[in-house]
């Protein structure tokens, strides 16, 4: 029964925006917390080594493991995959994104379990279909990487389906940056590697733009600070209406440009802008988006009201208190008793 659930499991956990949440969860006193990841990883250990959980579970093991201790489980929040836009084998992404995520979903219709997961604004594509997380869309879009049709694949697979958890969302991340995100490399945000750039040469370089409508450095993102997507998603668990059940785009709702990015790190380090362009990757300037923005019109429907951060007050707050060396804050969640 469901008072007698205690467990909140995160997915993902050892990653960027996984071992955010767990955090936040730490701190709002949820101590009753398992966390899900490959472990060995030694780049993720910082993100959840000094973190007080009761288990931590490996990926290839969780299956059984919620099977076991299914009576304990009160929320499952799915968030871990493979992010990397460049992977082109799509056997590795079907059996991490795809098959892993519908063996969580049928887990959780089988012992009536509330699941949260992670799907990709990559699932919009070239956005010509625009950025409306409306459920009528989601077969006719057209991803431009395998990493997103994977993404769009479980997105088209859970609407299909007619057993469904009695309440599950799917949210469309957008660009997320924010601390966490160190070991992430390639795929880490373009302020961080601003920031790496800035420090080790002076200066950032920006791709340039190979289409005749867009500016060098206006190519534009919906970049949303990692806090504030956590706060979304702890929004969702604590009102799971299932009236409400269904994907939602999760970014600002404010499409801004590299150069406004790269703008705002020079700012926050306290120097002035040194900004150049170098062509895009030739592996992905034919699969590159040169605009994103979330449409937030269902996600304000549906109840959550507060505001998001400004792109520079994110960055301002990423790079003073987390990338400046010496200026990071002390651990956090690191209290509390471990099983």
């Amino acid at each position: 029964m469901e008072y007698l659930r205690a467990m909140i499991v995160v997915t993902g956990a050892a990653g960027f925006i996984g071992s955010v949440l767990a955090v936040r969860l730490l701190e709002a006193d949820y101590r009753q917390l398992v966390l899900v990841d490959d472990f060995s990883v030694e780049a993720k250990q910082p993100n959840h080594a000094h973190l007080a959980v009761t288990a931590k579970v490996d990926r290839a093991d969780f299956p059984q493991w919620l099977e076991d201790n299914e009576d304990q489980v009160q929320f499952i929040f799915h968030l871990g995959a493979r992010t990397d836009t460049t992977e082109q084998d799509e056997d590795v992404l079907n059996r991490l994104n795809l098959d892993y995520s519908k063996e969580i979903w049928r887990l959780c219709v089988a012992y009536g379990l509330p699941l949260i997961y992670a799907s990709s604004a990559a699932t919009y594509g070239d956005g010509s279909l625009g950025y409306v997380d409306s459920h009528d869309v989601v077969t006719s879009l057209q991803p431009l990487n395998p990493y997103g049709r994977s993404k769009n694949d479980f997105d088209a697979w859970a609407l299909a389906q007619e057993r469904k958890p009695y309440f599950w969302a799917g949210f469309k991340f957008f660009n997320v940056f924010g601390p966490n995100e160190f070991h992430k490399a390639r795929m880490a945000s373009v302020v961080l590697h601003t920031f790496r750039q800035v420090q080790a040469t002076g200066g950032m370089k920006l791709f340039r733009s190979h289409r005749d409508d867009y500016k060098d450095g206006h190519q534009t993102r919906d970049f949303v600070h990692v806090e504030d997507v956590c706060s979304v998603l702890l929004h969702f668990m604590h009102h799971r209406n299932p009236e409400h059940a269904g994907l939602y785009n999760l970014g600002s709702g404010k499409g801004r440009t590299f150069l406004d990015l790269a703008t705002a790190t020079f700012h926050a380090m306290g120097k002035e802008p040194n900004i150049s362009f170098v062509d895009t990757p030739e592996d992905i300037r034919d699969t590159y988006q040169y605009f994103t923005e979330a449409d937030l019109s269902k996600l304000r429907a549906n109840g959550y009201t507060q505001p998001f951060r400004s792109l520079e007050d994110g960055i301002d707050d990423y790079v003073k208190n987390h990338l400046i060396p010496g200026a990071t804050r002390a651990p956090r969640a690191t209290s509390g008793e471990s099983a």
